[in-house]
């Protein structure tokens, strides 16, 4: 067999002269079909018996000289025992498999989405808890993994990052829920195991231990001064903030209250059963400072089905402020406040609980105050709700709270809100 020469590959490709199969010798061939728009060269071979053939390229890709050096290497392999074409079309289908898994596969951020949809959402009295936690922490850090790819190192990081932010209380809530999350796709059979299974409160935040923080006198004397001067404090945070020292009410049930639940007139806030944490619902007095807040909240509301209607377009799309939203606005009062000890929110029901007894309210009314249950067999049998008890008690919080805030006016940045058109 005489042996190819790119003149004479070129002549045939410029004359257009096809044909099936023409050897260049020790297995190589050219083929160029009337389908071919440019030669193809192949690779002949005999293993076990059959004959196998395999393409190698296009002769625009691989000319005479590298076709030659190639099916040497391919008839090195052959004599080795390999099937170099079989193996070819092995590697091929992996690849092709390993990009459908990848297209196909599900990432840890679609986990937590449909594990919120289906364990959470309609069986948690406050599932937007867990949607921060995913929001703000999980789908961040390990969000576009896919759930296969995922190994304890991406847990440990994650919760790492988390306690260097000086969060390690929500560090633990983080590892509760991604193991939860891990333990719901085991048993739909989308992992094999659990990346985090083996993590406990040490690897994370560590032992949570009960907050004891509340505020004095002074330091809530400091709080009103800072939220008077704070630069972009709105009034719609000044009045929901002393409206949650007055009340002393849960922040998620002040930030989805509608303003169909206060009666302002009778001075009182019937909080539906279904937005409180002991699933019963109650009867709130309001002191005449909370009721001032309050027509003040509805009033720039215009006309809004809630008292703290949503600010701006949300990712979740809830028609009332994101419980975040008082947390993002109080980091712009912290730094007004020196070196006061750092609090949170929730801290003002145990800076009133504190006050209320301070202020010689009997145990078991400031306990309704705040809407706690009163334990043991008295809990049980005494099913009295001290409605004109929490109602003086509250009156004397109230006047308290204006006593620090006393001949102090308020000056803050209102915020800008279009009315709606009718």
């Amino acid at each position: 067999m005489s042996k190819l020469s790119d003149i004479q590959i070129r002549n045939w490709i410029k004359s257009g002269e096809h044909f099936d199969m023409r050897g260049d010798g020790e297995g190589l061939y050219l083929r160029y079909r009337e389908i071919d728009t440019i030669p193809i060269w192949r690779f002949r071979y005999r293993f076990a018996g059959k004959q196998r053939i395999m393409n190698l390229g296009s002769y625009a890709a691989l000319s005479l000289a590298d076709a030659r050096k190639t099916a040497k290497g391919l008839r090195a392999q052959v004599a080795m025992g390999h099937d170099v074409a079989g193996e070819k079309q092995e590697r091929k289908q992996e690849a092709v498999e390993k990009i459908e898994a990848e297209q196909n596969a599900i990432t840890v951020g679609q986990l937590a989405d449909e594990y919120f949809a289906r364990m959470i959402l309609g069986h948690w009295k406050h599932p937007n808890i867990v949607r921060s936690r995913i929001e703000k922490d999980i789908k961040p850090n390990i969000g576009k993994l896919a759930v296969g790819d995922v190994k304890p190192k991406h847990i440990d990081d994650m919760l790492q990052v988390i306690v260097k932010r000086g969060a390690p209380t929500m560090a633990n809530d983080v590892l509760r829920w991604v193991r939860r999350m891990f333990d719901f796709a085991v048993k739909r059979h989308m992992v094999e195991y659990n990346p985090a299974a083996a993590f406990n409160l040490a690897d994370a935040g560590g032992k949570e231990e009960a907050r004891k923080r509340w505020l004095n006198r002074d330091e809530l004397v400091q709080l009103f001064e800072a939220m008077r001067t704070a630069k972009g404090f709105t009034v719609e945070n000044a009045l929901a903030v002393k409206l949650l020292l007055l009340l002393a009410v849960r922040k998620q049930e002040l930030t989805a209250a509608k303003t169909a639940e206060f009666d302002l007139d009778k001075a009182v806030w019937y909080l539906p059963a279904e937005r409180t944490k002991t699933s019963a619902p109650i009867d709130i007095p309001l002191s005449k400072p909370a009721v001032e807040c309050l027509r003040k909240l509805i009033e720039l509301g215009c006309s809004s089905d809630y008292l703290l209607p949503a600010r701006k377009r949300q990712e979740r799309m809830l028609p009332h402020i994101h419980e975040n939203t008082l947390n993002v606005a109080m980091s712009k009062v912290k730094p007004m406040l020196g070196d006061m000890e750092n609090f949170c929110i929730h801290d003002f029901r145990r800076t009133a609980r504190t006050h209320l007894a301070a202020l010689g309210v009997s145990s078991h009314v400031a306990e309704r105050c705040l809407n706690h249950k009163i334990e043991g067999v008295e809990g049980i049998y005494n099913q009295h709700d001290y409605f004109a008890e929490r109602s003086d008690a509250l009156v004397k919080w109230a006047g308290f709270l204006e006593a620090c805030e006393a001949g102090k006016d308020w000056n803050v940045i209102p915020m800008r809100r279009k009315k709606k058109t009718a």
